[in-house]
């Protein structure tokens, strides 16, 4: 079943809103779980009511008009026998007002709260009763929803979805602990409980029927992702064994430096894989600096001295290029031809550079997404590497990975992070993945001293980059904002895990008011300018003046956040840190403390701050170490951000929580290799009736 079916011009809006939220089987209706619950079990007289409580009161209506304050408003009195409450809606319609007249008699639901003219509940849930209508038997569900789906449509269809829904038991006996209740049974409370369940255990997921459903979504979960490295077992890839004497060794003997022992453990993992005839499907995890990109070069050299092409795709151009000039240094005085893949190029240089990958002349090609653009023919792709793996789509992914024609064959894929991914995350999402770690840092690096500052100090931190280049040292500043038009602040939304089309408030500073102010300050210092809304060869011009150290400092937004290795620059200054995510604040920290130089990096912040960006600068000043860093990311944000276009919008655990269903994550990993191997038609039914199509997102 496709994810979110196109919905026909004759659906209606809580039908397209349904198709959007993935509510396509009744299965995925009894799936979607109360956000919350509201008790209309019970009702509260109006004088036992206390200002701030959320209560339910019923009475009869004495007063309804409609007034002009600073808006035309509806006013409703209601009186319990107990007291009164006005009602005061903002938005209504005319057929509200006819039908909450005086002398019927409503129940309503809301928080009362003292208003200039006596105690208000403002847009209360009203329903027009009897004095003989009987009170809900249980909480009443509130539904995660969108726009166009009203709770009322949502709970109907969730009802009758659950009445539907295949439950039966599919797991055998024993696999489920026999304290917790049915599948069946587990739904049926936790969409309509009993109010004498105590909230605490629904709100904390620690009740019975929690954790049944968090075991068989991990089940589920577990066992998609060893249906996927079953498959890819066998699945065909060109073999590409290690040559003495070959390509891989001329370029170790080339390199300006020597390997660490966590590259050549890594370097070694990857060529094991490569010469496999099974698709390699390996992660490449390694910190700010770790020395990544060497690893995949010699990975490809592994490929090339084959006879098979490899391709690199990085999210931006900027890293792209980057990966390409490494690359072109140390690769093409061993007679290695590499091709540039970029939707800047001109059209002419395009199809030069596609002529070279569709005939073999170029052995290995790297670029943005154009690598991948439907016209981009490869000879014999043989290792397709991705870099910052997390922030490509499925769909992306796997257009590179089938560019591999005829044959029946599959590239090698060997995706890279330098956002580490902790171990519970590795267990539950990358299952499927064998992952390699370089877990320390090349020598001579040196520590980065993070300092956090209120943007109140903001005129001390300019000193003290006016003192750094007068030393001949080199200074990032990065700000969140192009100007004051940018629709949205999407460090800021991304750190808190959402999305937003909000407009930003505009006393935030921005880049080109930042650069001129520094340009003013900084006499006979030159100040370069850098964001996404440049010329490509603007922004091309601009990153290599700094690099030749023309200029002293660089004024910048995030496409700084990667790939850019300047040793002499030894001072970042982050300027609203507390808007960026953590894992993209200590990306950017990495910018610096790459030469021999003692590096400083400044979080500037402004007031106040929220729990969690109090957090996450904490985090920054404690700890320089990105796997420290990832774990506390998870703690604070989730695994969302980690996995990033992975699960294309739909989450792969709604109800699990990583960090404290550690003890289900273990059994649920032991019982999915039992069952696969014993049972493997009852666990296909399981992850169908969890996953259904979603089970393809794992794959990628």
């Amino acid at each position: 079943m496709p994810a979110n079916p196109t919905p026909s011009r004759s659906q209606s809006a809580p039908a397209k809103a349904m198709d959007k939220l993935g509510l396509v089987r009744d299965i995925d209706l009894a799936l979607h779980l109360p956000l919350r619950y509201e008790d209309e079990t019970r009702l509260t007289l109006l004088r036992d009511a206390r200002d701030g409580d959320t209560v339910q009161v019923e009475g009869v209506v004495r007063d309804n008009r409609i007034e002009m304050r600073s808006r035309r408003q509806l006013l409703v009195k209601l009186d319990d026998g107990s007291g009164e409450v006005q009602l005061r809606f903002l938005n209504f319609y005319a057929t509200q007002q006819k039908a909450w007249a005086p002398g019927v008699r409503l129940r309503v639901r809301g928080e009362v709260r003292h208003g200039f003219f006596g105690r208000e509940m403002m847009h209360p849930a009203v329903k027009v009763v009897t004095s003989d209508t009987p009170l809900a038997e249980a909480l009443t569900p509130v539904y995660p929803t969108s726009a166009g789906l009203p709770q009322t449509y949502l709970r109907k269809a969730v009802a009758s979805g659950l009445v539907r829904a295949h439950l039966d038991e599919i797991l055998p006996s024993g696999v489920v602990p026999a304290a917790w209740p049915s599948l069946r049974e587990a739904l049926n409370f936790l969409h309509h409980p009993s109010p004498e369940v105590p909230l605490a255990t629904l709100e904390d997921h620690s009740h019975p029927a929690w954790m049944r459903l968090k075991y068989e979504e991990l089940l589920a979960q577990q066992l998609s992702q060893l249906q996927a490295r079953q498959e890819r077992a066998h699945l065909q890839a060109p073999a590409l064994p290690s040559q003495a004497g070959g390509l891989h060794e001329r370029l170790l003997k080339v390199l300006p430096f020597q390997l660490t022992p966590a590259q050549r453990r890594v370097c070694d993992e990857i060529a094991q894989d490569l010469a496999r005839p099974q698709p390699m499907h390996r992660l490449l995890q390694g910190d700010v600096g770790s020395g990544k990109t060497v690893v995949a070069a010699l990975a490809a050299a592994v490929a090339m001295d084959a006879g098979w092409q490899c391709a690199l795709m990085a999210p931006t151009e900027i890293l792209a290029e980057q990966h390409f000039r490494k690359l072109v240094g140390w690769l093409e005085p061993l007679g290695i031809k590499v091709a540039w893949l970029t939707g800047s190029l001109k059209a002419k240089a395009k199809r030069e550079q596609m002529a070279m990958v569709a005939s073999g002349e170029a052995q290995l090609v790297v670029g943005t997404h154009a690598v991948i653009q439907d016209q981009v023919e490869f000879a014999r792709l043989g290792l397709a590497l991705i870099d910052e793996q997390h922030r490509f789509g499925v769909a992306q992914r796997l257009q590179l990975r089938g560019k591999l024609k005829g044959a029946d064959l599959e590239p090698h894929l060997l995706m890279m992070s330098a956002t580490p991914i902790p171990r519970t995350l590795a267990m539950t999402y990358l299952a499927d993945l064998e992952v390699s770690t370089i877990d320390e840092l090349p020598p001579g690096r040196t520590p980065i001293l993070t300092k956090v500052f209120a943007d109140s100090r903001r005129d001390e931190v300019i000193e003290r980059i006016r003192d750094e280049a007068a030393k001949g040292s080199q200074v990032y500043w990065v700000c969140p904002l192009i100007d004051e038009t940018e629709e949205s602040d999407q460090a800021a939304d991304q750190a808190a895990g959402r999305n937003s089309n909000r407009r930003p408030p505009l006393d935030l500073s921005n880049v080109t008011q930042t650069h001129q102010e520094l340009s003013d300050v900084l006499v006979g210092r030159a100040v370069g300018l850098l964001h996404g809304r440049l010329p490509t060869a603007e922004k091309a011009e601009v990153m290599a003046r700094f690099s030749r150290g023309e200029l002293s400092v660089l004024v910048a937004t995030t496409v700084i956040e990667v790939g850019v290795d300047v040793p002499n620059a030894s001072l970042m200054v982050i300027e609203h840190a507390e808007r960026f995510g953590l894992s993209q604040l200590h990306q950017l920290r990495g910018r610096v403390g790459r030469g021999a130089v003692a590096s400083v990096c400044v979080l500037l912040y402004s007031s106040p701050l929220s729990d969690s960006g109090k957090a996450r600068l904490k985090a920054m000043v404690d700890t320089n170490d990105g796997f420290e860093i990832a774990r506390r990311d998870l703690d604070i944000r989730g695994p969302g951000e980690f996995m990033g276009a992975r699960q294309s919008g739909a989450a792969l655990l709604r109800f699990a929580d990583l960090g404290e269903d550690q003890p289900l994550i273990e059994r649920a990993r032991e019982i999915a290799q039992a069952l696969l191997r014993d049972q493997p038609h009852l666990a296909q039914r399981h992850v169908q009736r969890w996953l259904g199509y979603r089970a393809e997102y794992l794959k990628a």
